[in-house]
């Protein structure tokens, strides 16, 4: 099946972005972003972390996430796939704008709206709903545009209609999860979401939101209550949390894969956000 896919050609038109995520251990990555996505496991297997469920993933797991919410998939470091590859997933993005308010009120669409309030939490797609969708997955990179439109919402409408598909993140996660009608914190927000495993130019991020530095910093502390460094360990924090959840990492990885560049300066982080060291963290659940 890896031969297959490596052939496909990443195909982008004004509805969709259909394409092929390979990836090495070193560029899995805790974000999100403004479109829908379903993402179907080619090869691999490990751990899949949406919002705040944690699960394993194997081939052939498939899911359906809707906007905003946070996601990754965490590789196993010691299984290889025949292509040598630790994760290969199969994926297609769409905006809100494929299926505008004028066609969701159709009752024909009924079931395509369902599953757009299903991804809401983010679903996995499970038992003939998940043979079928797949089916429909594996040939939309190879269809015309106008082809590949009806068979997406004949998919739309399979994952609206089943009942076996299993919600992945919490109704109190999504009543608490990040809101705001504030653009220049919205777009701070996704900016720390995107970088927060690298060094934050607060210089770039001043020039995003059309303000100097220090009118940022004082502007962020006004309207969230912390520092924008405050609120970027605390975005790491909550990584760190999720991927504590793996015994089979070492504190030190947790550590770095989160964004911090030290243990020490990670210990007291962790300490001040979450109330006790990362250790004491990990033995609520025994994984110690």
């Amino acid at each position: 099946m890896s031969a297959l896919f490596e052939k496909i050609l990443l195909k982008e038109d004004e509805s969709f972005f259909i394409g092929i995520f390979q990836d090495n251990l070193e560029k899995s990555a805790w974000h999100y972003h403004n479109n829908f996505e379903i993402s179907f496991i080619t090869e691999g297997s490990g751990k899949r972390i949406v919002a705040d469920s944690i699960e394993e993933f194997q081939p052939g797991d498939l899911v359906f996430l809707g906007r905003n919410l946070p996601h990754v998939w965490i590789a196993d470091k010691e299984t290889r796939t025949p292509s040598n590859r630790t994760l290969e997933m199969v994926f297609l993005q769409f905006t809100s704008n494929i299926l505008s308010q004028q066609l969701l009120v159709l009752p024909e669409f009924g079931n395509v709206k369902r599953a757009l309030e299903f991804s809401e939490r983010g679903i996995q797609i499970v038992d003939q709903t998940l043979n079928e969708v797949s089916e429909i997955m594996l040939q939309l990179p190879y269809l015309k545009s106008f082809e590949r439109m009806l068979h997406f919402f004949r998919m739309m409408d399979i994952i609206g209609k089943s009942d076996s598909n299993i919600s992945l993140a919490s109704e109190d996660y999504i009543k608490k999860r990040f809101k705001t009608g504030n653009k220049r914190i919205a777009t701070i927000h996704e900016y720390l979401m995107k970088n927060y495993r690298e060094e934050v130019n607060l210089s770039e991020l001043a020039q995003l939101v059309n303000m100097a530095e220090g009118s940022l910093c004082r502007f962020f502390r006004e309207n969230m209550g912390l520092t924008l460094f405050e609120y970027l360990n605390r975005i790491k924090t909550d990584f760190a949390c999720k991927l504590l959840m793996d015994p089979d990492l070492s504190i030190m990885e947790v550590c770095f894969d989160s964004g911090f560049n030290n243990l020490s300066h990670f210990n007291k982080q962790f300490r001040k956000m979450a109330g006790m060291s990362p250790s004491e963290f990990r033995k609520q659940f025994n994984l110690l």
